[in-house]
């Protein structure tokens, strides 16, 4: 009886981790090239190449909420700047009707523009890595 029992705690254990591994495996990898990237499908966060496929939808909007003078410095190509300082401000500049991507230097304020956004009701993507993965993947910037 003993042994009965013990397989029946390794089945149960294999089950409960095949569960757990399934429910860990969310996917958040990028469309392949030429399929069409599903918004309601992304996570909260998303990776520079999906934001490369991303930016020149219709209902995408870039908003990069780093200070001007990082902006000029290099951004990307369609992106709109408003600070994150002033972002609580000015939510009534932002579209309503589309999914916006938030950008910054490395992702951090990008995350909490994101939070507040979310919270105002808006649909909403932080970029993971901000401008210093998106330049690290030599994708296309502008001055």
């Amino acid at each position: 009886m003993y042994m009965y029992h013990k397989k029946s705690l390794v089945l149960i254990f294999f089950m409960v981790i095949m569960l757990i591994l399934a429910a860990c495996g969310g996917n958040s990898a990028p469309a392949a090239e030429g399929e069409a990237v599903a918004l309601a499908d992304l996570p909260t966060t998303i990776d520079v190449k999906t934001v490369d496929q991303l930016r020149e939808r219709d209902d995408v909007f870039l908003l990069d909420v780093r200070e001007d003078w990082e902006y000029a410095a290099g951004h990307i190509p369609g992106t709109t700047l408003i600070p994150l300082g002033q972002l609580q401000n000015r939510l009534s500049e932002l579209p309503t009707d589309k999914t916006i991507v938030a950008v910054c230097r490395s992702g951090n304020r990008s995350g909490q523009a994101t939070q507040l956004l979310k919270q105002s009701g808006f649909t909403v993507h932080n970029m993971q890595g901000g401008m210093l993965a998106w330049e690290q993947a030599r994708l296309s910037v502008e001055q």
